[in-house]
């Protein structure tokens, strides 16, 4: 049986990138995955590669391209007649773009002579003299021994309960990212990252979208003024968003679905669509893992129990990503997969859960990172607030995307940036820089005092610091 220092479970943004990160410390590491491509060979990189933020990043890239032919070329003086779209050739971009991020994932693992091992893995019980089996299954079948352990297994879709995916008329993400045509009626039962996304991407298709989202308040995870500014403009789209409802039964016909609801006050509703998207949130991945035997405690909804180390109640063992507790995004994995394989090898790692992007890439982007207006008001905290619109900068003018505007929250007395929120074009990459920012405990004025390359879209991150203090110079 192959020992090795370190092992990890789970080759997803957080797993590989764990296992490469132990294997740069010095550390014998292994990889499991199990994710199979279409030739049943060995496809890392997790939900997010596979069925996630890679390939609903190409869709939405194809779809945006075809919304601009259609509607927006004409206003640069571009005749574009006869454009249709080939949604067999778009899915398939999509896939190869799967497929270059999976193989470039094992060309790492090569790279920094990282093992990997193509299957399920699954404890055989707890450790004996310090070192833990695992077993590995499906395709492969073999079993290796570990001194570390490092369980990063994800997260799955969330059904409605007593529906099931069938990917093919209710659909997880995994389902509405090959569907072969356009709908041309889509229903979608969660207004979250998901379900904006890929509403987006089958709209710009020609698709009828409604959204059916339960909670009272449009992305209510976002700052209030954001999320009112995304509701006008989504609605403007074309989306058709009811919120407050109360999902009731779920029929599935030969070539439709129709949804039973309730709306916000009380009237009963019933829609019928060509695919229905369910977007209500994911659950940790555990089944199969044998995490019991183990010594892996889980908590009463199924996430691996951790400490602020990311280590679990069995030794030697951790946990990270979307099983666990915290965001369940990539990037927050890959930090926490970096941090734990750095505090094997006795460094002191620390990650600002406060300091994580979230964004949602639709059109216009929305992204924001800190505290919103409502939580600072909930928490007593005084605050001042500085915001710029796009409509005012020069570059969104020439580009043609003025929507949205740059937002950001300061200390009333320290003026230490406590959030930002962006809505508007490339806002997923204007974000960074209110990260940096707080990282660094900056001040408003520090961001207003940078000097800015004009013109740029990071100029409006300038005036709305500036419009804090309340002195704007171009609005």
């Amino acid at each position: 049986m192959d020992q090795f220092d370190v092992v990890v479970i789970g080759g997803g943004p957080g797993g590989y990138v764990a296992a490469i990160r132990a294997a740069q410390l010095g550390f014998k590491t292994a990889c499991i995955d199990e994710w199979k491509n279409a030739k049943g060979g060995p496809a890392p990189g997790g939900t997010c590669t596979n069925v996630g933020c890679i390939p609903s990043k190409a869709l939405l890239q194809s779809s945006e391209h075809y919304e601009h032919a259609l509607h927006h070329f004409g206003d640069h003086g571009i005749t574009i007649k006869g454009a249709s779209m080939d949604v067999a050739k778009m899915v398939a971009r999509k896939d190869a773009v799967v497929k270059q991020n999976n193989d470039g994932i094992l060309y790492l693992f090569k790279k920094n002579k990282v093992t990997f091992f193509h299957g399920r893995g699954a404890f055989a019980g707890a450790a004996k003299d310090g070192v833990y089996q695992i077993d590995v299954s499906d395709p492969s079948s073999t079993s290796i021994a570990a001194k570390q352990v490092i369980i990063a297994t994800g997260s799955n879709a969330r059904a409605l309960p007593g529906v099931a995916f069938d990917e093919k008329l209710v659909l997880s993400n995994d389902g509405a990212l090959s569907i072969g045509e356009a709908p041309k009626k889509l229903g979608v039962i969660g207004a979250g990252v998901i379900g904006l996304e890929m509403g987006s991407v089958w709209r710009r298709l020609g698709a009828e979208v409604t959204v059916l989202e339960g909670l009272p308040n449009f992305l209510g995870a976002v700052d209030e003024q954001i999320a009112k500014e995304a509701a006008k403009l989504f609605k403007k789209q074309g989306f058709a968003i009811h919120l407050g409802v109360k999902v009731g039964a779920v029929k599935t016909g030969k070539n439709d679905v129709t949804v039973e609801y309730t709306t916000a006050d009380g009237k009963a509703e019933t829609a019928t669509f060509d695919k229905l998207i369910v977007s209500i949130g994911r659950v940790p991945n555990t089944t199969g893992l044998n995490a019991d035997a183990a010594g892996v405690k889980l908590d009463e909804r199924g996430f691996i129990v951790v400490d602020g180390d990311c280590k679990t109640s069995a030794p030697n063992v951790w946990a990270v990503g979307d099983v666990v507790r915290g965001p369940m995004l990539a990037h927050k994995a890959e930090e926490e997969g970096v941090a734990v394989a750095e505090r094997m090898a006795g460094q002191h790692p620390h990650i600002d859960f406060n300091c994580i992007p979230w964004v949602i890439y639709t059109s216009p982007e929305i992204a924001w990172v800190g505290q919103t207006e409502q939580q600072l008001k909930a928490a007593g905290v005084a605050y001042k607030a500085g915001s710029f619109p796009f409509l005012a900068n020069g570059r969104a003018r020439a580009l043609g995307s003025t929507d949205g505007l740059v937002k950001i929250l300061a200390d009333a007395k320290t003026d230490k940036v406590l959030g930002m929120h962006v809505i508007g074009p490339v806002a997923s990459e204007l974000i960074a820089e209110g990260v940096m920012a707080m990282e660094f405990g900056a001040s408003s004025e520090d961001i207003a005092r940078i000097c800015h390359a004009h013109p740029t879209l990071s100029e409006a991150t300038k005036e709305a610091a500036l419009a804090v203090d309340k002195r704007t110079l171009n609005f």
